[in-house]
């Protein structure tokens, strides 16, 4: 499983722009998966030319919530590639998806690929399940790392967060993650590097994670 961060507040590879907002493109099981688009189109797109990610290829795009800056980019790469989307069922329908998916429920997009549900009536994460692990992708954790951990724990035993985590301070929540990395809204990103520096991965537009 290949995680490539597109958009986010930092930088991690020179040449790519920085930008208030997330999304990341999710490759596993075959899958090219476009985990929310920022805030702005043409950041999005011109850090997925640097990177080398063709939009033609990417098959199905999944928003957590309907914030512009995770949102703000999604009608430029539709009217690239108008692939399937999976929204919460609170964000607005955009009209240029082949298909659109809103979602309430806990969800399974396709086999070990799943969605939490909208949860607090304003955001759903991503879960995978791999052999070894289960990874969550969250873009702002606006209904708390907390409620997120537990819906995803439906799947299995939460193993790895990435994404925004906004203000979260419940630090012994994620002792028992192997990893965590915080991104775009999180608060307190030094003080979780400071307790759990074996887990810790930094983040930044250009990050690339890869998990077994």
């Amino acid at each position: 499983m290949k995680i490539t961060i597109i958009y986010d507040n930092k930088v991690a590879k020179e040449g790519l722009k920085s930008d208030w907002g997330f999304s990341c493109l999710i490759e596993t099981y075959d899958k090219k998966i476009l985990f929310d688009t920022g805030a702005k189109g043409s950041i999005l797109l011109g850090n997925m030319k640097k990177l080398g990610i063709d939009p033609l290829k990417i098959e199905e795009v999944f928003i957590s919530h309907a914030h512009y800056d995770h949102t703000g980019g999604l009608s430029d790469f539709l009217k690239i590639n108008p692939v399937k989307v999976y929204i919460p069922i609170s964000c607005k329908e955009p009209s240029e998806a082949k298909e659109v998916i809103k979602v309430k429920e806990p969800f399974e997009i396709s086999e070990n690929i799943f969605s939490t549900g909208e949860l607090n009536n304003i955001e759903q994460s991503l879960v995978i399940k791999t052999k070894q692990n289960l990874i969550i992708i969250a873009g702002c954790s606006h209904p708390g790392v907390k409620n997120i951990l537990m819906a995803a724990s439906k799947f299995g035993d939460p193993t790895a967060l990435i994404g925004g985590l906004h203000g979260f301070n419940n630090f012994d929540l994620i002792k028992n993650l192997k990893l965590i990395c915080p991104t775009h809204c999180t608060q307190y990103i030094s003080k979780i590097k400071f307790l759990y520096p074996e887990k810790y991965i930094k983040g930044g537009a250009g990050k690339i994670i890869e998990i077994q």
